[in-house]
């Protein structure tokens, strides 16, 4: 894969985010429901691996493997967070938001929101676009296997601790209350350490093609927004002020799992 094919592919998958975004947009406007967005996240990365990986017929076993992983993730996001919104309104975030950005709502909702998340996910997508591209076809080694292995780790974090979220959030009895059992013992948000593991993983299988290294920029991206921007810090401060919670995370690794330290809980 040469330095052009990479950007004609970065191209490609730009126009496409911006018109599939952009589509979501209407769809959130007409149906007065900004989380919306949440719901064309897995989706979206769907469509990139299937466009990009039209790019060549050859099918190498890496370029098999990254596909399978991106569509077993994403398809799974997708039906997860499309069931959970079933007869639920708008997620507390973005009617947050909606309150406060007033009459600019739309036009900030559409640059701040979607398209910003549009951009977002074409640099997270990196790992898939470059073994799409790649035109070497290295053969597969301990690098991918490593890969595969963080990926299958982050995707039972991530699924298992979104069925032990659902689960609880069913039950009336939990109303109000702070899921602390099942990985949420060991951290505070194992649904976010699965996400960014499992691209972690991806980057791995991306390094030996050419332009492998660039692809770390995915989950580095990935991290930070759910470490420091839209993930934990959003949902901790929902919870800012509850006793239980602030008993639960005294004693809890915020991210990386980990066994929880009794002597350090308020």
């Amino acid at each position: 894969m040469t330095d052009t094919g990479l950007s004609g592919s970065l191209l490609l998958i730009g126009a496409l985010i911006l018109a599939y975004m952009t589509v979501w947009f209407i769809l959130a406007m007409a149906r007065k429901d900004n989380s919306l967005a949440d719901v064309a996240w897995g989706l979206g990365f769907v469509l990139i691996a299937g466009l990009t990986s039209l790019s060549s017929p050859a099918w190498p076993v890496r370029k098999a493997l990254a596909n399978a992983l991106v569509l077993a993730w994403g398809l799974r996001l997708f039906i997860y967070i499309s069931l959970r919104k079933r007869k639920k309104g708008e997620d507390f975030r973005y009617a947050e938001w909606r309150r406060k950005w007033g009459r600019l709502f739309a036009l900030r909702c559409y640059l701040q929101v979607f398209l910003l998340q549009g951009l977002f996910m074409l640099v997270i997508s990196l790992p898939v676009v470059i073994i799409n591209a790649d035109t070497r076809g290295a053969p597969v080694n301990g690098l991918d296997i490593l890969g595969a292995g963080l990926w299958l780790l982050g995707f039972i974090f991530e699924s298992v601790s979104d069925a032990q979220l659902h689960r609880f959030k069913k039950d009336p009895a939990n109303r109000g209350r702070v899921m602390t059992s099942g990985l949420w013992r060991y951290s505070r948000h194992p649904n976010y350490f699965g996400e960014s593991l499992i691209w972690w993983g991806l980057s791995l299988v991306a390094l030996s093609a050419t332009s492998g290294p660039l692809a770390a920029l995915s989950p580095a991206l990935l991290t930070f927004l759910l470490l420091k921007v839209s993930g934990v810090p959003l949902l901790e401060r929902r919870y800012a002020g509850n006793p239980e919670f602030e008993a639960y995370a005294g004693r809890t690794s915020v991210f990386v799992p980990w066994f929880p330290n009794k002597s350090k809980a308020r």
